[in-house]
């Protein structure tokens, strides 16, 4: 008499196209998405000399040597130092003209070299931290110029004026020398 209940078919999704869509999001991730890449220290080596040319001479007068051992201890020109000191003693070494006209520092802010050299074993921090003591003073001699000479910060100054155009960048050229550490170290 009555009729049979049928047995209700489950509704499903179908399945087919999954993967797809699962492949084209994972493309559109990996092209949309940036990796963020270290790049390192900024700076700007000089042109390689050239083969046939002899090195410049340097007067050991206006070179500054500052050594790093393994341990962090720090060497200017053979004398222990403290990192909180490096920027001080930098800008007595290079300003020398402006300053006192000691005869054991550097005669020209421009023929000024400051030499680091490490120990193979440094600890990066120690060496990262000497850098950024080193250029600090660079720029804070470049800063007090253009106070001096514009009433202007040196940020302000370098904004205004075409990079060779800058007089306060040929007044203190930030001549640093990275030496390879010894091999045997």
């Amino acid at each position: 008499m009555f009729p049979k209940k049928r047995e209700r078919v489950e509704a499903e999704v179908p399945q087919a196209g999954m993967a797809d869509i699962a492949f084209l999001l994972l493309i559109f991730f990996l092209v949309v998405t940036t990796i963020d890449v270290d790049t390192g220290i900024g700076m700007q080596l000089p042109p390689p000399p050239d083969p046939d040319q002899e090195p410049p001479p340097i007067r050991e007068r206006n070179l500054m040597n500052i050594l790093v051992n393994a341990q962090g201890m720090i060497l200017i020109n053979e004398e222990p130092a403290n990192l909180q000191d490096v920027q001080r003693l930098v800008m007595d070494f290079v300003d020398n003209e402006n300053r006192a006209q000691d005869p054991n520092l550097a005669e020209d802010p421009r023929s000024a070299i400051v030499s680091i050299k490490t120990d193979r074993q440094t600890p990066y921090e120690i060496y990262i931290d000497m850098l950024d003591e080193v250029i600090g003073a660079y720029r804070e001699l470049r800063n007090e110029a253009a106070h001096r000479e514009f009433g202007v910060s040196y940020m302000e100054y370098t904004n205004r004026v075409p990079r060779e155009d800058n007089v306060i960048r040929q007044m203190y050229p930030q001549n640093i020398s990275l030496a390879e550490p010894d091999p045997g170290s």
